[in-house]
């Protein structure tokens, strides 16, 4: 696999995570099914922290990027060089160019010594040692971060020539190098011992001088993991196991409802303020009626808490011998909180929706404030203040409205306004390079996220082509199903859609879709099924070859099929369509020569 490819690989993809003693065993025979040879696994303690990556030519540090939003990071160079434990420079027989994974964290000690720093200078104290290593990360000023008492653990060595073929020596050797690398970093020969490890460090875990919320577990041979390779969402080589969530003991004192961009309405719990994992929780996501329904919840329960995946709070069950007999079911709101509007649940669907689009002042302001973001359109100089500002004052009602702003709109707001007035109007301008997909994904259109929405303008290439099809050919396209297509068709059946569309076009926006990885038109306007297993190609690897040849992927065989992409074990039901439909079976032989 190439070498930029592979690191791209391992810094954008998560590890698949696991919460028992089978799923590990089962992790273990997935591996041997591929793997007949003898392998070792290293075992590594999951630390709480932000994700970093150390690249170093001639033995300089030149670039450190954290993970960012899972695909773009941030280059925190000049903040990372602040950092004791990271070398600047090499020591002794290092590789000519060499990346190293890491984690940027703070001790529990460090973490408290800046809360008291911040008590006795009556500031709000930081919420937990995570965030707070994230946020250092982030200031535009470096000699604060170096009063942070910010450390750095490395983990996972990248490049040409590395000094060993297997993943712990490297650790092992990097030390020399003058990485810090954990010394709880242990090698098994067996999965039995890997489950000895994470037992271990379950119970001890409260004794260390940094959080952990799992353990890490990676085959240790380089030419294994290649083998094993990837899947769509992560390693095959590698898991995480999940420590048990914290739980704490609350009251729930009320249900207050939210409302999303879609008109989503999300109930959410009050809560008396408990401490839970470091930081104190005052809220908790309720999801929907049947949630509530589920839980049986009642106003002054007292209820069990905790963190899904440590991140999120929820309530997972009802202490129900604190009920007293008076305590009555909680009422699911009818009408929006915001706007009045009669809400609407329809059939299959958990949530209820405000369908109010156009006058509910909520949706408003957070389509526009998704419309901006770092992952829609990524508008620098906006914010959600300035939106807020803006719609306050009436210098913009609709999407478009952005692309009509001018130095007088903006300069009156600020007391020196020019050079915030400056900086928006060139966000804005840079903005109309931003590719298709992304500005398809900004229009908000209901479950259609960052990933439905590169796949549809692979698929369809103009947003004029995806206006203009209908359901059958939407469900034709790999993964968009019966509910994203009629979200799609009744978002653009909507007069005011259509005429922000042509309004953004006349603006200059991107709605023809560039695919920078084509590398030949050989299966242009070919409509391609994949089906069966194949011995030396995965089917994410069968896809990547017919998207670079400009094909298009689809699910399900139908009259408009080119012909199917078939492996052993087609199945009996797909095989008789194909006959039915007089469509082609292609052999993976086939195919190939079909590319030449």
């Amino acid at each position: 696999m190439d070498l930029r490819l592979l690191i791209i690989l391992i810094l954008c993809l998560s590890l698949s995570n696991t919460y028992s003693e089978q799923e590990l065993i089962d992790f273990d025979k997935r591996v041997k099914k591929t793997i007949l040879d003898n392998f070792e696994y290293v075992c590594e303690l999951k630390y709480d922290g932000i994700s970093i990556s150390l690249v170093y030519e001639e033995g300089k540090l030149i670039k450190a990027l954290t993970r960012g939003d899972g695909v773009k990071g941030d280059n925190v160079l000049e903040n990372v060089k602040t950092i004791k434990s990271i070398p600047l420079e090499l020591v002794g027989n290092y590789p000519k160019k060499i990346e190293m994974r890491g984690e940027i964290f703070l001790t529990i000690s460090g973490f408290n010594h800046l809360n008291e720093i911040r008590s006795k200078e009556g500031l709000e104290l930081y919420a937990n040692p995570r965030n707070t290593a994230s946020g250092s990360l982030k200031l535009l000023n470096s000699s604060i971060v170096a009063k942070r008492p910010l450390d750095c653990f490395l983990y996972f060595m990248l490049g040409e020539g590395l000094p060993s073929d297997n993943h712990y020596d490297n650790l092992q050797i990097a030390k020399s190098f003058g990485f810090k690398v954990p010394n709880e970093i242990k090698k098994f020969s067996s999965i039995s011992g890997v489950i000895s490890f994470v037992n271990f460090w379950d119970i001890q875990r409260n004794k260390l001088p940094y959080e952990i919320d799992g353990i890490v577990i990676k085959i240790n041979e380089l030419s294994v993991q290649e083998k094993l390779g990837f899947t769509a969402k992560s390693p095959r080589w590698a898991i995480s196991y999940k420590f048990k969530a914290e739980q704490a003991l609350s009251t729930l004192l009320d249900v207050k409802y939210q409302v999303g961009r879609t008109g989503a309405i999300t109930p959410v719990a009050v809560l008396e303020p408990v401490n839970l994992a470091g930081t104190t929780v005052k809220r908790a996501s309720l999801h929907n009626e049947d949630q509530i329904n589920k839980l049986d919840l009642r106003i002054n329960d007292r209820v069990f808490i905790e963190k899904g995946g440590e991140i999120i709070p929820k309530i997972v069950s009802v202490d129900y011998k604190f009920r007293d007999i008076f305590s009555v079911p909680i009422n699911y709101i009818k009408n929006c909180p915001k706007c009045n509007s009669i809400l609407v649940r329809n059939d299959g669907d958990a949530k209820h929706y405000c369908l109010n689009q156009v006058l509910c002042p909520v949706q408003i302001q957070t389509r526009f404030e998704h419309f901006i973001s770092k992952k829609a359109m990524n508008v620098e100089g906006f914010g959600p203040e300035t939106i807020s500002l803006l719609l306050k004052n009436k210098k913009i009602a609709k999407i478009s409205d952005l692309y009509n702003l001018n130095f007088l709109d903006l300069i009156p707001f600020k007391k020196d306004g020019n050079k915030w007035a400056e900086n928006i109007l060139n966000g804005l301008e840079k903005s109309k390079n931003i590719s298709f997909e992304k500005v398809l994904f900004s229009l908000g259109i209901r479950h259609v996220g960052e990933t439905v929405s590169l796949k549809l303008c692979k698929y369809y290439k103009t947003i004029d082509n995806l206006i203009s099809a209908k359901y059958d050919d939407l469900i034709d396209v790999n993964e968009i199903g019966d509910r994203i297509a009629v979200s799609i068709i009744d978002f653009f059946s909507l007069k005011d859609n259509i005429l922000l569309i042509e309004e953004l076009k006349n603006h200059g926006l991107n709605f023809t879709y560039n695919n920078s990885n084509t590398k030949s038109h050989l299966l242009k306007d070919m409509n391609i099924v994949i089906s069966g297993k194949f011995d030396d190609y995965s089917r994410d690897q069968l896809k990547k070859i017919i998207d670079e040849n400009d094909g298009k992927n689809i699910s399900s065989i139908s009259k408009k099929t080119t012909f199917v992409l078939g492996g052993q074990n087609i199945g009996p039901s797909k095989l008789k369509k194909t006959q039915d439909l007089n469509i082609k079976i292609l052999t993976i032989k086939d195919f190939f020569n079909l590319l030449k």
